[in-house]
């Protein structure tokens, strides 16, 4: 067990030796605005990435199915040997001859008599655009993350520096009410009650190192490709941004709404498909045609004799009887069709009501931005004025404490409002398409 526990911490460590090789040397703090940590994100998400390599894989399929629709042009190059029966041609009828070579280029074209083909080159069109449309929704969701992430660590960094000043605050409160103790102005009840919110100020202010730690660490994750702290945010919080009118926002949802647009694709490309496997019901033709040698003696000419030529073959392959299953495979193509359908129209729906929920949270967190400052201004005098009301004996400790608390909660509420309306507004630019 020993030696078990012993070799598990060696690996433990190699780990973290391996991760710290990694880490980037120190340097400059880099500080980074919201744009760049976006640019960063798109670079190292998986599933973002991901999303951009199936668009990618997508684009391929469509570049396969075009040269399908074109002629294709081989050279062969074959030698056939058959055992001769003493009269210079081979035993087996199907040679024309004891040695047979063939040297010649084929051009090769299948053409299906319906639409086949090019249903199937339309229908990886739609399958890129589809692709393309969840490469986008994939983006916008990586964004509302990081904006999430981002604002969430500003406002753990405010609300650090509101606690800090919040546990100055009550070390003010407890010296200065010890002092009107040795006055014999206040009694000793009032250090107490000082002495608690000192307590509880200090514990409020580990808490909120560790969650700007946890903030920083989350957001470290999403920018760097190497284990990374040391970097600083540019603090936009508080800054003011201005919502677009309802209809404007209404009008460029309608053009740039990426769930709609990824339904549209997926039943345009279930429409190809159906079409696809209709095909399968019309005759295949397929043409060859040959230039070459085809001869007993590797040679253009032989005995006088040219050898290079050409031949041509035509073959109409027509569909009779397959026990139903091409009929199968339309009533498929049709019921995916018909989910499509039903797909495009909740998407359509979704993305309305979508709109008008996010709009509603982003306009509500706007109006309440301005009461929350207010309040916080409020919150800080009233504080000062208790203070000075403790100082003068007309207000108590608890009137004091209260004053406090106060204040701490319209800092956080100020911050947590903030952010309520960033990641509202990001919610509502992945519908419109404008971060």
């Amino acid at each position: 067990m020993r030696r078990t526990a012993l070799r598990a911490a060696a690996g433990l460590l190699m780990g973290c030796q391996a991760i710290l090789a990694q880490t980037p040397a120190a340097g400059p703090t880099p500080s980074i605005p919201l744009q760049d940590a976006l640019q960063r994100a798109r670079t190292l998400q998986v599933g973002y990435l991901g999303a951009v390599t199936s668009s990618k894989l997508a684009h391929e399929d469509r570049v396969q199915a075009r040269a399908a629709l074109l002629p294709s042009v081989s050279y062969n190059n074959q030698f056939l040997y058959t055992q001769g029966n003493g009269t210079g041609f081979g035993r087996y009828i199907a040679n024309n001859g004891v040695h047979e070579y063939v040297s010649q280029g084929n051009a090769h074209q299948t053409v299906n008599l319906g639409v086949g083909e090019f249903a199937d080159y339309r229908r990886t069109g739609a399958a890129e655009a589809l692709a393309r449309a969840r490469r986008e929704i994939a983006l916008r969701g990586l964004q509302v993350t990081v904006v999430n992430s981002f604002y969430g660590l500003l406002a753990a960094q405010h609300k650090q520096d509101s606690v800090q000043k919040a546990f100055d605050e009550a070390n003010h409160f407890l010296d200065l009410s010890r002092k009107l103790e040795n006055g014999g102005e206040v009694a000793h009840s009032d250090v107490i009650k000082a002495q608690l919110q000192a307590s509880e100020r200090q514990r409020d202010l580990r808490e909120s190192q560790l969650a700007l730690e946890t903030q920083r660490l989350t957001l470290a994750v999403l920018l760097f490709p190497a284990f990374n702290e040391d970097f600083a945010l540019v603090d936009d919080l508080h800054e003011p941004t201005e919502l677009a009118p309802f209809p404007q926002m209404e009008e460029r949802a309608a053009k740039n709404n990426a769930d709609v647009r990824a339904a549209v694709a997926a039943l345009n490309a279930a429409g190809h498909e159906v079409s696809v496997a209709r095909g399968a019901h019309f005759p295949t033709l397929t043409l060859d045609y040959f230039y070459g040698v085809d001869a007993a003696q590797l040679a253009t000419r032989t005995n006088g004799l040219r050898n290079l030529g050409y031949a041509a073959t035509a073959t109409l392959n027509i569909p009779v009887w397959n026990w139903g299953a091409i009929q199968s495979k339309v009533k498929q193509a049709e019921l995916q069709q018909h989910q499509a359908q039903v797909e495009l129209s909740a998407a359509q729906r979704e993305a309305l009501a979508h709109l008008k929920a996010f709009y509603a949270e982003a306009d509500t967190a706007h109006q309440q931005l301005e009461t929350l400052q207010a309040s916080q201004d409020l919150a800080a005098e009233s504080l000062r004025l208790t203070t000075l009301r403790y100082q003068s004996g007309e207000a108590t400790a608890l009137e004091v404490v209260d004053a406090q608390n106060t204040l701490v909660q319209s800092r956080n509420s100020y911050d947590d409002g903030a952010v309520r309306y960033r990641v509202a507004l990001a919610n509502l630019q992945t519908l419109t398409g404008t971060f």
